[in-house]
């Protein structure tokens, strides 16, 4: 089953996750199969925290993958902050 989850990167203490499409049966930070964003929790000044292809996504979705709940609450984040983005320009 192929499932959308974080696969951990970055060093000690400054966590980076990458949003990634894998085998489910594969380790956190193993082998994936395609990589849709990243997710930076320690971001700061013109950084972006969240970075999600949208469309590849649903089309994973589509095909029948199984997505995290933290990446669903991520890519609620990221359409919340696109919209406030076209909103304030």
């Amino acid at each position: 089953m192929v499932k959308i989850r974080l696969s951990r990167a970055g060093t000690k203490k400054r966590p980076f996750y990458h949003i990634v499409a894998t085998d489910s049966r594969n380790r956190r930070d193993g082998r994936f199969i395609e990589r849709l964003g990243f997710f930076n929790p320690s971001a700061t000044g013109g950084d972006k925290e969240v970075v999600l292809d949208k469309e590849k996504l649903e089309a994973w979705r589509v095909k029948g993958a199984q997505v995290s709940e933290r990446v669903v609450s991520l890519a609620r984040k990221a359409s919340d902050s696109v919209a406030a983005e076209s909103a304030a320009a």
